[in-house]
């Protein structure tokens, strides 16, 4: 699933030519893509928008509108969002074709069908249960050590599984979750409430140090994941323990242990985590 540094990198590519835009076509090929409101008043509430900002948060891209509302894209396990010429060839699986009046589209390719599309204020969509409310971001400069450790220490739960909880931190998700864990030294099925105000400290460091590698190498595209112009990130190639399960531990050689932590496959060192 794209996390937080795919979903800033994909933001970020469209930021500069959708902002100012309006949306002037519609056309949901699989109106079942729209979680809220129906895919009829989804489409009519777009038509005529312009689009004033784009922002993430979390995993979600955000489409600020001059009606007030937000086009929210969540792209699930394999959704695309893409910014192409009218003219370019429409591949598989494509969900949602909007029209903008530079006559450029917005397209949604999703081959798995877990990623959704909103649109409504963040007040509705939260209360109407389509949006989590969502914990801070882990890479804000005000998010600090101390903030992350109130959360922790009074949760019994698996360390990853409160990273995984959107409204513990927003944006980490399976591959980060590990490096991260991997980097501060500490094992992902620890119980939260036994880390040490230190070992909140590192995890909080290698939480801003992996996720901000990540976004520099435009993301880790160990599936489906592309940016908003097609094209691979890089950050798979710098993966230390995330898919390699069973191999060697790159600080100490010994295999690196593969389990199951919240429904979800966990690669650790069972030596130098802690």
């Amino acid at each position: 699933m794209p996390e937080l540094p795919e979903v800033e990198t994909v933001t970020a590519d469209l930021r500069p030519h959708v902002v100012g835009r309006t949306i002037v076509g519609c056309d949901l090929r699989f109106p079942a893509i729209v979680r809220h409101p129906s895919p009829a008043a989804f489409a009519a509430g777009l038509t005529a928008r312009r689009v004033g900002a784009m922002s993430r948060r979390g995993k979600y891209i955000l489409h600020h509108l001059d009606s007030g509302e937000l086009l929210v894209v969540h792209l699930g396990m394999t959704g695309q969002w893409r910014y192409v010429a009218a003219d370019t060839a429409e591949p598989d699986h494509l969900h949602a074709v909007l029209t903008l009046d530079d006559g450029f589209q917005l397209r949604y390719r999703d081959v798995r069908r877990f990623g959704r599309l909103l649109l409504g204020s963040e007040q509705e969509l939260v209360g109407d249960r389509k949006m989590p409310r969502l914990g801070p971001e882990p890479i804000d400069p005000t998010f600090t050590a101390t903030d992350l450790y109130r959360r922790l220490h009074v949760r019994r739960a698996p360390l990853k599984a409160l990273l995984l909880d959107q409204m513990v931190v927003a944006g980490v998700g399976n591959i980060y979750a590990d490096e991260a864990c991997f980097r501060a030294r500490v094992r992902p099925d620890r119980a939260a409430n036994t880390l040490s105000r230190q070992a909140v400290g590192r995890l909080r460091e290698a939480l801003d140090e992996s996720l901000r590698r990540a976004i520099v190498n435009r993301g880790s595209s160990v599936s489906d994941y592309r940016d908003a112009w097609g094209e691979a990130g890089r950050q798979q190639e710098e993966l230390q323990v995330y898919g390699r399960g069973g191999q060697p531990c790159l600080r100490c050689g010994r295999p690196l242990a593969l389990v199951r932590l919240a429904g979800r496959s966990t690669v650790f060192c069972r030596r130098c985590q802690r």
